[in-house]
């Protein structure tokens, strides 16, 4: 099995789902007939048995085999704007580590991915919905309660000098009134939004190694 074949199994795994548009993206756009190449390796991992397709949708949809969601799972929609954000991330720079719906306990936090990205860590809320008042403080009420287990010092990535908590980023079109002492919630529609946030800026405040405005 090619190197490609391989990626393009491991990010089915990691995002659940993906369309044959991500799929070109990720790992063909590079080529001179990228649409042609994709068809041709798709059809190939599907007929050796390593993927599955949906054609409900169009374009269709790829799925590891087994696939690890139904292929009629309310939550693909979902999983493809992870695949979406993932994509517009890569713009700028590959993140270091893209992980999709960590877990870190059932009183804690359940973010869509947990990333490092420009030498940073953040925890990534995609909202596809509106929430109530009630529900945002409910989920701002878990990070904090992850923040004062200090479990979060003990993770992998963390440098060994300075521990740090993930910034939370909010993908949202609704701006919430989030108040929290302890952790750092950015609201923006999109990536582009949230790169406009970088340097250079004159007054700053540091989250990891990136350096955002206030």
């Amino acid at each position: 099995m090619r190197k490609r074949d391989i990626n393009i199994l491991a990010d089915l795994q990691r995002f659940r789902c993906m369309t044959r548009d991500d799929i070109i993206e990720l790992h063909f756009s590079n080529l001179k007939q990228p649409v042609t190449s994709c068809n041709t390796v798709l059809k190939r991992l599907r007929r050796d048995g390593h993927i599955e397709v949906s054609r409900d949708r169009q374009p269709y949809i790829y799925f590891p085999s087994p696939a690890t969601i139904k292929k009629d799972s309310t939550k693909i929609p979902h999983f493809l704007q992870i695949v979406k954000f993932y994509k517009s991330l890569k713009k700028y720079e590959d993140p270091k580590v893209f992980s999709v719906e960590p877990k870190y306990g059932k009183s804690y936090m359940e973010p869509d991915a947990f990333m490092i990205w420009k030498r940073a860590p953040f925890f990534v809320e995609i909202q596809r919905s509106v929430y109530s008042t009630r529900v945002m403080a409910e989920k701002v009420k878990r990070y904090e309660e992850y923040f004062f287990s200090d479990e979060w010092k003990a993770e992998a990535w963390q440098p060994a000098n300075k521990k740090v908590f993930p910034t939370v980023i909010m993908i949202t079109d609704t701006r919430y009134k989030i108040q929290s002492d302890h952790v750092r919630f950015i609201q923006v529609p999109d990536i582009d939004q949230l790169v406009k946030l970088f340097e250079p800026v004159r007054e700053i405040v540091t989250a990891g190694s990136l350096k955002i405005k206030k």
